[in-house]
């Protein structure tokens, strides 16, 4: 569904305006409903997912067992966090103030389409992973019959 990578600049009021390529897809498949919740993987991003992804996203994680440590962290960081935002008239969606403050992002941002979400990037930790290789022995068996 997403894909690509954009230059965005968020504005004043800490708003993030949709790539005009994005917002037909936006309203009629995601319902113009979006949420945005923390990347609870990489430091520097957010996740924004249409609205009927997120709740097979939630429900999952949810599902998890408390008891476990590293579920609770999930549950906190992607459950707890998510905020429900939709595009204004001008196709631009609000930013929470602590979720931009984490992550580190001021003005300056990237926008990747990841299939069936976006990935929002500080403009530098977007830099470090873009510069950082990849090693064969990372993927294991799992690039095999892949032709990259």
């Amino acid at each position: 569904m997403f894909q690509g990578e954009t230059a965005i600049t968020i504005d004043d009021k800490g708003r993030l305006a949709i790539p005009t390529s994005y917002r037909d897809l936006v309203a009629s498949e995601c319902g113009n409903r979006l949420v945005i919740t923390y990347n609870p993987f990489e430091k520097g991003s957010l996740y924004i997912y249409p609205y009927a992804t997120w709740e097979k996203v939630r429900d999952g994680v949810n599902a998890l067992p408390r008891l476990k440590a590293a579920n609770r962290a999930l549950q906190l960081k992607l459950v707890g966090a998510a905020a429900i935002v939709e595009p204004d008239g001008n196709g631009r969606i609000p930013i929470p103030a602590s979720q931009r403050a984490a992550i580190g992002i001021e003005k300056k941002a990237v926008l990747l389409g990841m299939g069936d979400k976006f990935e929002l990037w500080s403009e530098q930790a977007h830099r470090a992973q873009i510069e950082t290789p990849l090693a064969d022995e990372d993927f294991g068996d799992e690039l095999v019959g892949l032709q990259l």
